[in-house]
């Protein structure tokens, strides 16, 4: 059997497919060309994907021998489910083993924003500190804020965890109530408008469904608080990001921290890079070495499992 890999991963990673011709893209910091990816899935059994590959109909039209397709990510919008189930392909994924890490990604950017460490950094790099001042980058205080978090689930629950360690007061908006969040960490459900005008800090965890694409815009921005932060490791395409530039320089809201944008990868002429209080990252939500090791380990064991026609250890389910 042949399965394909679209990134480049640790030899040890790949020296857990056994009686499997492996094909890997092996550029480090690209994906394999889409090109040769449509070349390669023709006589293909199982792919190793992850979000930067396009699973569409043109692809799966092409792969007739395919049996698995596995990503190494929680979430799946770059994958066409429902032509997948109409072909009986297996999808795997990868949630579950990156909750703590990007937990600790989203408050990373929560108190990078809310301090301005960045602009801190930048000064200094830039030879631009010359004394000590009372009011040099003063930001705002994270130490009892309220947090709101649209989205209440694993990673969610994570996040208020360690906004207890800060004694903040967490309110959340969900499709329904999450009784575990309200038990262990006192966690109030509101509607989501509620929770715009409350919160000091807003962090945005919502899936990528149709019904949530751009949901925060220009309505949902002029409800939040002008000392508010917006925090943004769900997707981007939850976001309008014009709505966002606009509601920073207008100074609607203070500052954001992204690790998502709607088109990845950004560059440095991307309208939000030009404020200063906007602190971005390249979607490195999941990125600690172990996390990523996890990651990767479960996606080989998905393709394993779908070669050999067993349920997945972590499956999507089907539509259509």
């Amino acid at each position: 059997m042949k399965v394909v890999v679209t990134r480049k991963l640790p030899n040890e990673i790949i020296d857990l497919f056994s009686n499997v011709q492996v094909v890997v893209w092996d550029k480090e910091d690209e994906p394999m060309p889409r090109e040769r990816l449509l070349l390669e899935i023709e006589d293909a059994d199982g792919l190793l994907t992850n979000l930067s590959d396009a699973i569409d109909k043109e692809l799966l039209e092409r792969a007739t021998k395919l049996k698995v397709i596995s990503t190494m990510a929680v979430g799946f919008d770059n994958i066409d489910v429902e032509e997948a189930t109409k072909r009986g392909i297996a999808i795997g994924h990868t949630p579950g083993v990156l909750t703590e890490a990007t937990a600790d990604l989203t408050f990373s950017l929560l108190l990078a924003s809310a301090r301005r460490l960045v602009e801190g950094v930048e000064l200094i790099r830039e030879d631009k500190w010359a004394s000590w001042s009372p009011f040099l980058l003063t930001g705002q205080q994270v130490y009892g804020a309220t947090i709101g978090i649209i989205g209440m689930g694993r990673i969610g629950l994570s996040v208020a965890r360690r906004a207890k360690g800060f004694s903040m007061n967490v309110l959340y908006h969900n499709r329904s109530r999450h009784s575990e969040a309200e038990r262990e960490v006192s966690a109030t459900y509101c509607s989501l408008d509620e929770l715009l005008e409350r919160s000091d800090f807003i962090v945005l965890l919502a899936p990528s469904t149709p019904d949530t694409y751009r949901m925060i815009g220009k309505e949902q921005f002029a409800k939040m608080k002008k000392t508010a932060v917006f925090i943004n490791t769900s997707r981007g395409t939850n976001v309008d990001e014009a709505e966002l530039y606009e509601a920073l320089v207008n100074q609607e809201i203070y500052a954001a921290g992204l690790d998502v944008f709607e088109n990845e990868p950004i560059t440095s002429k991307h309208p939000l890079l030009k404020l200063k209080n906007v602190t971005a990252v390249p979607h490195i939500g999941s990125a600690s070495i172990q996390t990523r090791m996890e990651m990767a380990k479960l996606a080989v064991e998905n393709v394993l499992l779908g070669l050999a026609a067993q349920p997945l250890k972590t499956q999507v389910p089907s539509q259509g």
